[in-house]
């Protein structure tokens, strides 16, 4: 590569893309550890979509109406870092650079969204970036329709590399992407053909620009050292109606001794090396140190969208009140304030009527309260819709002929799907919510996972969620998948025990500001088990007592979902029996860790035997049955040791021992 010719052929260009490498290359040897190549190899593609196209104020980076920029290779974070200092983020200063990858500092490893303001979406785990940015541009389509293209009008650019398009992810992403024709997104690739391993060639033959033309996008290939070809790209990106693919052809590690080798998507760190690279680009100043000329010029393209952004200010000013608040309460990420009221009314019908049917429908129930008065709800299913349960008269179907639609089909894309809603709900002023079986959460976990480090409340709607299943057998009968789930931090796992709880469970979940919620339903009918009216949400507390012991108490059953009902009978062939029986339902674990320990030791006393009762592996109920001051050596636990089988769920429940008839031996033995 020419960098001499590059140099001249457009200096002013140059220079500032040469800050980029500059910072790059500096942060990185002080930090001993990061990736220098990508963001060495886009610098070019980067500074023109920041200087000429992105439309954000580095002033106000979470102005709703900003373009949203990700970067899905979130290893070459510096890239995004040494934008954000040089364009004057107020979070970014020098020393945050100086201290990449170090404790405390801002500037992580990868990209945090909850770190920094300006970042969108926390990357790194390949593809999920450009998955969640589908998410992002669906969440752009479904406002405009809803607000109008006065508050509501801007793009989503993301810069991917060879390995988010290696990731199976992506083509779940770009199928979907392609199918809904969104317009406003703009995917750069980093087109460099290097991986750590060595070349593309090494492990895929894929012609990604074929790939994303079969997708149904608008595909065009550049230099990617070219501003003015970058330029003319994203121009042309903007016009059309399909979603946008720009192949920039780059060379990781531009002007460096590693330029397209694997060596250069790494750390480069020698001394000599980076001195050549740094005089082979024209910079002759010291470590961390930006003339003040170039950096006043990056500071002029962070200012460019104050303008933008003041006269959005204005015309948002000039919409209705009702607008105004909706637009406010639903990027607070505030429930109305009849939410409260639609829960306690639908409680109430329930108790009094106690119908027994599966959690699955009661999550359809609950929803058809919520989402008439919750316009920011998106929901969807990945080709489950009748078995999930997700989709409620009002919404209508989202597609290219109805962009006001809230229910997304989301086809079987599981991973996909899930990353997709995190896009959704980072964009700001949506709720989604989304279903598929509960086994599948295999499929979607890494998305899943990533919304409960990046805070933000995606719910799970996860069905089918036990050896209740029956017929389907063994792959499709979850058992791990709950502890897998629970084991998760800032993760809220729900398994309602009939439909009060379940409406309380999505009153807490569709509250939630900064944890997602798994909710693990049943295929089979339930009775009504709170049939006595109470205007307190219990399921709140994580866990309560459904029923006291009418003997003397020597037994706590302690239930969750579809087991509750068991726990019960338990009870009273117990209570027959003289044996005094507390049964505690327990349908968010984590909730209930939170309660102080006072509460927790109201509804678990000492004293008392205990048995915990799940369809579902022991691991993570030793918290509840062996400590919270438990008899040492006087507690047991029902439930599955191993997968389940094809059978009717009736009889794989007496199969598998979780029956009445052996919850009440178990909790005898101990007695004895």
């Amino acid at each position: 590569m020419d960098i001499a010719a590059l140099r001249e052929k457009n200096p002013e260009h140059w220079m500032k893309a040469a800050a980029i490498r500059a910072l790059t290359l500096d942060a990185v040897a002080a930090a001993n550890s990061g990736h220098s190549g990508m963001p060495m190899g886009m610098a070019d593609v980067a500074t023109v979509l920041f200087e000429k196209h992105l439309k954000f104020d580095a002033s106000a980076p979470k102005w709703p109406d900003r373009d949203r920029f990700i970067l899905s290779a979130g290893h070459g974070s510096m890239l995004i870092y040494s934008l954000l200092h040089l364009c004057g983020d107020a979070q970014v200063t020098l020393d945050q650079i100086k201290n990449f990858r170090q404790m405390g500092a801002l500037t992580a490893g990868h990209p945090e969204n909850f770190l920094l303001d300006a970042v969108e979406t926390t990357t790194g785990p390949l593809g999920q970036g450009i998955a969640n940015a589908v998410g992002f541009a669906m969440a752009e389509e479904i406002q405009r329709a809803q607000y109008g293209r006065k508050l509501v009008d801007h793009y989503t650019y993301a810069i991917v590399g060879d390995g988010c398009l290696m990731e199976g992810i992506s083509q779940e992403a770009i199928g979907l992407a392609g199918r809904h024709s969104l317009g406003h997104l703009v995917v750069l690739w980093d087109n460099n053909n290097i991986t750590i391993d060595g070349s593309v060639e090494l492990s895929d033959r894929t012609n990604q620009v074929q790939r994303f033309r079969a997708s149904g996008w608008h595909v065009q290939e550049i230099d990617g050292h070219d501003p003015e070809a970058i330029d003319a790209a994203i121009e042309a990106a903007k016009k059309t109606k399909k979603p946008s693919m720009i192949a920039c052809k780059t060379h990781i590690a531009l002007g460096h001794a590693a330029q397209d080798t694997s060596k250069g998507h790494g750390a480069l760190t020698d001394a000599d090396q980076m001195k050549a690279a740094k005089e082979a680009y024209g910079w002759s100043f010291g470590p961390f140190e930006v003339p003040a000329d170039i950096k006043s010029q990056w500071e002029a393209i962070g200012a460019r969208g104050a303008a933008d952004r003041a006269a959005w200010e204005e015309r948002f000013a000039e919409a209705s009140k009702q607008k105004q608040d909706r637009f406010n309460r639903a990027y607070a990420l505030d429930v109305p304030k009849k939410l409260s009221a639609v829960v306690k009314a639908l409680k109430k019908q329930i108790s009094e009527e106690k119908p027994s049917v599966a959690t699955r429908k009661s999550s359809e129930m609950a929803l058809a309260v919520i989402n008439p008065i919750m316009p920011e709800t998106v929901g969807g299913s990945a080709d489950l819709t009748g078995s999930n349960n997700t989709k409620t008269e009002d919404l209508g179907v989202f597609d290219t002929d109805n962009r006001r639609g809230r229910y997304v089909y989301w086809g079987i894309r599981e991973h996909g799907m899930a990353a997709a809603m995190n896009g959704m709900a980072l964009h700001g002023g949506i709720r989604p919510y989304s279903g598929t079986f509960f086994c599948f959460t295999d499929y979607a976990r890494p998305a899943m996972r990533l919304a409960a480090l990046m805070k933000i409340p995606t719910v799970f709607v996860m069905t089918h969620d036990s050896i209740g299943v029956g017929e389907d057998g063994p792959t499709h009968q979850p058992v791990e998948h709950l502890a897998i789930c629970r084991a998760t931090p800032n993760t809220y796992v729900f398994r309602p025990a009939d439909t009060v709880e379940t409406a309380e469970a999505w009153e807490v979940a569709i509250s939630s500001k900064e944890t997602p919620s798994v909710m693990a339903l049943t295929r089979q009918n339930l009775p009504t088990l709170r049939t006595e009216h109470k205007l307190k949400n219990m399921s709140a507390q994580g866990a309560y007592v459904l029923a006291e012991a009418e003997n003397k108490r020597q037994v706590i059953l302690i239930a969750t979902g579809s087991e509750v009902s068991i726990a019960m009978d338990a009870k009273a062939k117990l209570e027959a029996e003289g044996i005094g029986t507390r049964v505690v339902s327990m349908p968010c674990m984590e909730l209930f860790a939170e309660q102080d320990e006072a509460y927790r030791r109201r509804v678990l006393p000492a004293g008392a035997v205990r048995v915990g009762v799940e369809a579902a592996v022991r691991q993570g109920w030793d918290q509840w049955l062996l400590g919270e001051r438990a008899r040492p050596g006087k507690s047991d636990f029902v439930g599955m040791d191993r997968f389940g089988a094809s059978a009717p769920a009736g009889e794989l429940y007496e199969k598998f021992g979780i029956t009445a008839s052996n919850v009440a031996e178990k909790a005898k033995a101990l007695l004895s």
